[in-house]
């Protein structure tokens, strides 16, 4: 079992920048690959980015590539998401999720990968 946390949701002006964070707790962190997702109001639950489990590979949804980083950090049970050059679409609840069944390479992107959630963190991106 892991339990996943987010923060550094909020307000922020179009072109603005947001930092999220996701803590997990537990001490097998290094063995679950990370993603982020996003729901909107009224749409469905969407993959945005992803990283295995040593960090080496990442992926992200063609919407924000150029613009969102996905990183963690392993010693701190951290997976973050800095989101740069926001825009009024981004705006969403904004979801961590941990796959403990990935492979060392593996960047999952299907919601059904991912057993474990957290509860969620809004972001609204202003005009």
């Amino acid at each position: 079992q892991v339990q996943l946390v987010e923060s550094g949701g909020g307000l922020v002006q179009a072109g603005g920048s947001l930092r999220l964070s996701c803590a997990a707790s537990g001490r097998t962190f290094s063995s679950y690959a990370m993603g982020w997702f996003r729901q909107a109001p009224g749409k469905e639950r969407e993959f945005v980015a992803g990283i295995s489990r040593s960090g080496g590979a990442t992926t992200y949804v063609d919407s924000v590539k150029g613009r969102f980083t996905i990183s963690r950090d392993n010693a701190k049970n951290t997976v973050y998401l800095q989101m740069n050059s926001l825009k009024p679409e981004d705006t969403a609840v904004y979801y961590c999720a941990a796959d403990p069944k990935a492979s060392v390479v593996t960047v999952p992107t299907t919601l059904r990968r991912y057993s474990y959630w957290g509860q969620g963190t809004q972001v609204t991106v202003s005009s």
